[in-house]
């Protein structure tokens, strides 16, 4: 069995997904997954799933959903060491292999890639930075967040997988795959055009792809985009980039710093 988040929810058994009851059940499995092997309060979990405007039969409602979780994984005969959800004052713990949750997957392998990173092996990060973007298969827990769940726990992942999107980035252009990257980066930049990392990264693929007035256009775009929206300026970096742009010198120019 396989619990994935990145992406809307899914569990996964013998190749195939697992039916999950309601919307209740579902957001209740998410929360402990994003908590596995903590417990979770009672009273934390149903302002988790009722967004702190719970009924009020909402414990009675959780009760109900924590039983469906429990037949899930009963049915799915999947033993108590691997996965067990149990009852623990002063709420529940979801005790998993980590090994078993798509997000404990992905963080390990950014650790990894990072330590790829430090030790500047450019190809060896890249590739396994490939590897843990490839875990999503959409923006986290997406389904449920369609259902108007919004916790700050999917902020920090969100983030998570973005630093880990531009990590991925600076190895592609450190060992010279700037061309193959250009259609990735343009879509992040259009998903969140003030992030200057991105936008520099993409002029540094355009122009290295010979499209010096598309990098600088890139550029302009972000300038307008921050001006507009925050009043401020691209950061220094960002225009040291423009003007070495201009000045066809990016010697001193490296994505992987």
């Amino acid at each position: 069995m396989h619990f994935r988040i990145l992406g809307p929810l899914d569990v996964v058994h013998e190749g195939s997904s697992v039916p999950l009851g309601g919307l209740h059940q579902r957001t209740s499995l998410a929360y402990l997954l994003l908590h596995a092997n903590k417990v979770v309060a009672t009273s934390k979990l149903v302002d988790a799933v009722w967004r702190h405007q719970g009924p009020p039969t909402a414990r009675k409602m959780l009760h109900n959903a924590i039983g469906g979780i429990r037949e899930m994984l009963a049915a799915s005969r999947i033993p108590d060491e691997q996965v067990a959800l149990v009852t623990r004052n002063p709420g529940y713990l979801l005790r998993v292999d980590p090994n078993l949750v798509d997000l404990h997957r992905f963080n390990q392998l950014v650790r990894s890639a990072r330590a790829w990173r430090a030790a500047r092996a450019w190809a060896a990060a890249a590739a396994v930075l490939r590897e843990a973007m490839a875990l999503w298969r959409g923006p986290v827990l997406a389904d449920l967040v369609e259902a108007g769940i919004e916790w700050p726990d999917l902020s920090a992942i969100r983030n998570a997988r973005l630093s880990a999107f531009e990590d991925q980035m600076d190895a592609e252009l450190a060992i010279g795959r700037h061309h193959d990257v250009i259609g990735q980066l343009e879509w992040e930049l259009t998903c969140d055009p003030m992030r200057e990392r991105i936008c520099g990264q993409l002029m540094i693929a355009l122009y290295r792809s010979g499209r010096q007035a598309d990098a600088l256009r890139v550029y302009q775009h972000t300038r307008r985009t921050l001006v507009e929206q925050m009043g401020l300026d691209p950061s220094p970096e960002l225009r040291q980039l423009q003007q070495s742009i201009l000045d066809h010198d990016m010697t001193p120019v490296d994505a992987s710093r």
